[in-house]
């Protein structure tokens, strides 16, 4: 799958814009609303958007360390990366979730939330979309940014930008379902 580089930010562009909105449609909550979950061992909104938090602590500065130190590209496509594009494929939303373990450090519940972690997921959609602009004129292929799980691999920076936005919208969609209940 070959994809034109400025198809796939404007994509994710739109997807973080949409992520924004929601959060800030959160914001105007209860924070007791924000606190609700489904079971014991469910997340609450606070806590699925604390775990996208922490992924935006590690992946925030590292993409930007990453476009900070590429030189300037005129590349117009972007190829996926065989296990970038398995773990962006990984975290789009899906009819039935596939649950999935998360790391013991990335794991919120339980954790005493306020909206703060509302207030910090906006400004971490905020940065994403600069990042996402200045990606513009960086090539999403040879630029490379680790990942949180490993110091020894490295992903293409398009295949990073993917799977934070679309693990974003995974969880996104687990909050909608918490909000329905």
């Amino acid at each position: 799958m070959k994809i034109s580089t400025s198809e796939l930010l404007n994509e994710l562009k739109s997807k973080t814009e949409e992520h924004l909105q929601f959060a800030e449609m959160l914001s105007l909550q209860p924070e007791h609303d924000l606190n609700f979950r489904t079971s014991a061992e469910s997340w609450s909104t606070l806590e699925c958007l604390e775990h996208l938090n922490r992924y935006g602590d590690f992946y925030i500065p590292e993409i930007s360390r990453a476009i900070s130190s590429a030189g300037k590209s005129s590349q117009s496509y972007f190829k996926p990366g065989i296990l970038g594009n398995y773990f962006a494929k990984s975290m789009l939303p899906k009819e039935k979730l596939n649950k999935m373990k998360t790391l013991k450090a990335m794991n919120p519940i339980h954790s005493n939330l306020d909206k703060n972690v509302v207030d910090l997921f906006i400004t971490h959609q905020g940065k994403l979309l600069e990042l996402l602009e200045k990606a513009q004129y960086t090539d999403l292929e040879k630029t490379k940014s680790g990942i949180s799980i490993s110091k020894l691999i490295k992903l293409k920076l398009g295949d990073t930008f993917r799977f934070v936005i679309y693990h974003n919208a995974r969880h996104i969609g687990q909050i909608k379902k918490n909000l329905t209940h």
